[in-house]
């Protein structure tokens, strides 16, 4: 797996952060409770939930806080939650400091517990046994509980660090230094709640607004202008910078991977491992990692000039790399093609609904993939993978739905005050209107719901997979994407339905075919969220109702649109149960599939904190539900014809 996006970001310009202070909170969440579809006062309900938002935030591992910690910070009667609402209003955060003062006081008890089982631990290092890593659901009752795990956390580093450097020798000099890393990785994370005097109030600012943010609903966040980058590039699936990713190791800061095409690994002169000596003629020497990181930026410069070093070698290896523009094509659309009869069937990939500058869009890759697999054979189905996209852009959503429809309502959306609008796909052209399956995951999640349930509910595509998806049918409104904005965050402003007046919050999209996936054990899904807003109904728009359009642009919807509407079609329902029956009996005759059920019986109900792609999978190598959807695919071509 490609190390996490974090490290990515080394090589490009952040914005600037300014400090906040007390005064922001109140006015970054104000503008928030303007636009949130519920709330739109500061409440003593609020105030409870950001206390316990604030909490978990800290120590969502729960490896810090003791349980009688956390339920006297959390014990509180209704005139201190009155109060907390009265200081809200005062600008006066006292109530989140007291909250950062336990979490400091934590933090010291358990960095000298990790110092004495550490130097235990570097002195003698026989017979350890490998830890597993551990979801905690609750904290610990007493303080040798804490202790103990924390002791099983601090093996866990040392066993994973001796196998991801291949360590033969195996002393105490070398668990010193795994144990030197790792406290750098722990106080990065810890410094933000032991903030010097200069950052304090900022950081104090910081946290309040992120509980409170948390505490009006599941998807509503506040973000750093640095995460905020990451958010946005993630979104864009495009970013200026050399393409390397970093990661810190016992030896410094080394290249751990390359961006696909991006200046590093074209260049051919940056190995996987390189060691960053210098950036720009200056040692990184004295520098943390976070100091790396700072001078990789390159103050807006286009030239990066790396000083490398590599294992065994001391010679100092000197490469300029200039910053473009890179697009992350391997987290964009992927199409392949499966033979079928005299033609083929294409597979789609979509991993989330990007949208960037320089004509970078999912709906445009999308559009393109499918006419070059036309024109490559008949296109006899399409399978629409997005067994793992979480979302995007709910334009894009759109715009992928109106590749399959004429022309139509996708998605309804509901506001606070109650105003609906309706979100209408007005092109026209068809990009395929053959078999269409959509291959989904209870992962699957927002913008990904949207399509699958509008193409469901016209009629023109099966949905295939778990058993429902992920169950987010809310609309944020985000300022990450405005480099220019005061304050970055995402807040809920409103419920969106598909054109049959559905809902997918907390009910997700039902499979009209069950195939269970890697997912389908986990609790994952918005039931499972703290805060989420409820479910609802609207009226079906199968028939626009041009409500929300302005009275002097209707009438050239009544004449233009109205009349080319998409009718909800029946051909794949009324075929529906055969095509379950065949399914269903492919794959009760397929030892690998019922291999693969066992150990999803096995793995039910766990955290998804505790998901790992297996490495040794009983089942065998192959996607099976891929399979599986293919075949679905070809029966529909089979019962298409004979029709």
């Amino acid at each position: 797996m490609r190390p996490m996006l974090l490290f990515l970001f080394a090589c490009l310009t952040l914005y600037a952060s300014p400090k906040l202070k007390k005064t922001d909170v109140r006015e970054t969440f104000d503008e928030m409770l303007s636009l949130h579809v519920e709330h739109s006062d500061v409440t003593p309900a609020l105030i409870k939930r950001a206390v316990k938002t604030y909490i978990e935030q800290f120590d969502a591992p729960k490896m810090y806080l003791l349980n009688s910690e956390v339920a006297a910070a959390s014990r509180l009667s209704n005139k201190q939650l009155e109060k907390g609402v009265k200081r809200y209003g005062d600008d006066d955060l006292s109530s989140f400091a007291a909250l950062n003062e336990l979490a400091s006081q934590a933090i010291k008890r358990a960095a000298k517990w990790r110092l004495e089982i550490e130097r235990e631990l570097i002195l003698s290092a026989h017979d350890l046994e490998e830890q597993r890593g551990e979801a905690h659901l609750s904290y610990s009752s007493s303080e040798a509980q804490l202790k103990s795990r924390i002791r099983r956390q601090l093996v866990r580093v040392l066993m994973e660090e001796k196998r991801l450097n291949g360590m033969d020798e195996w002393s105490p000099k070398e668990r010193e230094k795994i144990f030197l890393l790792w406290e750098r990785r722990f106080q990065r994370k810890e410094e933000a709640y032991l903030a010097q005097e200069n950052m304090r109030e900022h950081q104090l600012a910081l946290h309040s607004l992120r509980a409170l943010t948390k505490s009006l609903d599941a998807h509503s966040s506040y973000f750093s202008p640095e995460e905020a980058l990451q958010m946005r590039t993630a979104l864009e699936k495009q970013f200026e910078g050399v393409g390397v990713v970093l990661r810190e190791g016992l030896d410094g800061v080394i290249v751990a991977d390359f961006v696909s095409e991006g200046p590093a690994e074209k260049s051919k002169k940056v190995q996987i491992g390189d060691r960053i000596a210098q950036i720009d003629g200056k040692s990184v020497e004295p520098m943390t990692y976070n100091q790396v990181l700072e001078a990789m930026k390159g103050d807006g410069k286009k030239d990066l000039k790396l000083g490398l070093t590599r294992k065994g070698d001391p010679k100092i290896y000197e490469v300029t790399l200039r910053r473009e523009k890179i697009k992350m094509n391997e987290e964009r659309l992927q199409s392949r093609s499966v033979p079928c009869a005299d033609g083929h069937i294409g597979v789609l990939t979509l991993p989330s609904f990007y949208e960037g500058g320089h004509q970078s869009s999912a709906e445009r890759d999308m559009r393109d993939a499918i006419k070059k697999l036309k024109k490559e054979a008949p296109l006899k189905g399409i399978v629409l993978d997005m067994r793992e996209n979480a979302g995007g852009f709910l334009s894009q959503a759109v715009k992928i739905a109106g590749l399959f429809i004429s022309k139509g309502v996708i998605v309804i959306s509901k506001y606070s005050r109650g105003e609906i609008k309706y979100l209408r796909n007005l092109d026209g052209r068809l990009s395929f209107d053959g078999p269409l399956v959509i291959l989904t995951s209870r992962a699957s999640a927002s913008a990904a719901e949207i399509v699958a349930q509008a193409l469901q509910d016209y009629g023109v595509a099966l949905v295939v997979g778990d058993e429902e998806t992920y169950g987010k049918g809310t609309i944020q409104y985000q300022t990450v994407t405005d480099k220019e904005a005061k304050a970055f965050y995402k807040v809920t402003v409103g419920r969106y339905y598909t054109v049959s007046g559905r809902s997918t919050q907390i009910v997700g999209v039902k499979a009209d075919i069950v195939v269970p996936t890697i997912f389908s054990a986990y609790k994952i899904g918005e039931r499972f969220l703290d805060n989420p807003l409820p479910s609802d109904q609207v009226a079906a728009a199968y028939v626009d109702p041009l409500t929300d359009i302005d009275y002097r642009n209707r009438a050239w919807f009544q004449k233009n649109y109205l009349p080319n509407l998409h009718k909800p079609q029946e051909r794949w329902q009324k075929v529906l149960p055969r095509l379950k029956e065949n399914s269903e009996h492919r794959l009760a005759n397929n030892k690998n599939f019922s291999s693969f059920l066992k150990d999803q019986k096995r793995k039910k109900g766990r955290s998804p904190r505790s998901f790992r792609r297996s490495t040794d999978q009983s089942w065998g190598e192959g996607d099976l539900q891929m399979a599986e959807s293919i075949h679905i695919i070809q029966d529909m071509v089979q019962l298409q014809k004979a029709s």
